[in-house]
């Protein structure tokens, strides 16, 4: 709902001020037209306060009932009506205070005219100030609106992206948990508490949109065990992160899908010992984090990099940031990489 202008203690002091000032102004004329200050300023104040009165009815009236540009002919209409009104209310009140003043009644029918020009002038300032305020009230209401609204999308569409990558993950590892649980059920208990452990943290990491890199790797690290009990001694990493990076925020949960695409694409294909490398070092106010993999382009599904695992983190990326170009792929001969370009400049002042 628009907010009263009327509301605000400012708005009063500002409307008594400009009227106090208009009335000892108007009792001013009124005395060098010839008569005594008691006349002069009866006169004034009379007629402000009804006018007044008018200039506050037309802005209570806009709260209720707003006119658009091709209905602006409603303000003439209005304040030629209620300037009319005006004249003739403080005309009646002024001869009945002075009826005995014949100079006085003389000098107030004299004055009609400009009397009725003044008032209408200032009821329709009024009414125009009105308009103005309260449409920008309306739009800046408007505008709350759409933000809000965009926003519940932004975060809908977010938390669809982060729900669409658990199932993926959550089948591969309950597959090699059946197959692990005959012939080596130690191993499949193991699993079965990392898969839970990673579940959990993932859990708790849907309330906060950012964490430091320490607790995302922290995070990567559980996720990493269940697939090196997967794969065995086949999956080797390698995590290099220079001191100050590991401060620096990031979106949480973001390093996972990446770094799944790289064992997907490492492992898949081949029976090797396979070394997926993670490196992060800060760079020109950015976390700069850098995923490497074997790369085999005669077997690979998708030379591109961009299987639902990229894209959603792109997509994901593009929301929080607005940016298309923080997600970047490279393949160079039997390498693959894939770089995140994390902004921390907006961050600054934020607590985890």
């Amino acid at each position: 709902m628009v907010r009263s202008i009327t509301t605000g203690k400012g708005f009063y002091i500002i409307f008594c001020c400009w009227w106090l000032a208009w009335i000892l102004v108007q009792a001013a004329m009124v005395e060098r037209a010839g008569f005594d200050f008691l006349i002069a300023f009866t006169d004034a104040l009379c007629c402000n306060i009804l006018l007044a009165g008018c200039c506050a009815l037309i802005v209570n009236n806009m709260r209720f009932y707003l006119p658009r540009k091709e209905r602006y002919w409603y303000l003439l209409v209005v304040s030629l009506v209620e300037s009319a009104i005006w004249l003739l209310m403080s005309k009646w009140i002024l001869k009945l205070l002075f009826r005995s003043n014949v100079a006085y009644r003389a000098f107030l029918d004299q004055s009609v005219p400009i009397r009725y020009i003044l008032a209408f002038l200032m009821i329709g300032c009024m009414a125009m100030i009105a308009i103005l305020w309260y449409t920008l009230q309306e739009q800046q209401e408007n505008d709350r609106r759409k933000e809000d609204a965009e926003r519940l999308a932004k975060d809908a569409e977010l938390l669809k992206l982060r729900q669409q990558l658990q199932p993926h993950f959550l089948f591969n590892s309950l597959n090699s948990i059946s197959a692990l649980a005959g012939s080596q059920p130690e191993k499949a208990r193991h699993m079965i508490q990392q898969l839970s452990d990673f579940l959990r943290g993932t859990l708790k990491k849907e309330e906060h949109q950012l964490v430091t890199l320490e607790d995302e790797l922290h995070h990567l690290q559980l996720y990493l065990e269940i697939e090196k009990v997967r794969f065995g001694h086949r999956l080797q990493t390698a995590i290099n992160v220079r001191e100050e990076a590991g401060k620096l925020l990031i979106p949480s949960l973001l390093l996972q899908p990446i770094v799944e695409n790289a064992i997907k694409f490492g492992l898949y294909d081949t029976i090797d010992t396979v070394l997926i490398s993670l490196d992060a070092a800060q760079r020109k106010g950015m976390l700069e984090l850098t995923v490497t993999n074997p790369f085999d382009e005669t077997t690979a599904v998708n030379t591109q990099g961009t299987g639902f695992g990229l894209a959603s983190i792109q997509r994901r990326l593009f929301l929080l940031y607005a940016r298309n170009d923080l997600l970047l792929t490279h393949a160079n001969g039997s390498v693959f990489s894939t770089t995140l370009l994390i902004p921390q400049n907006i961050y600054e002042g934020h607590h985890h």
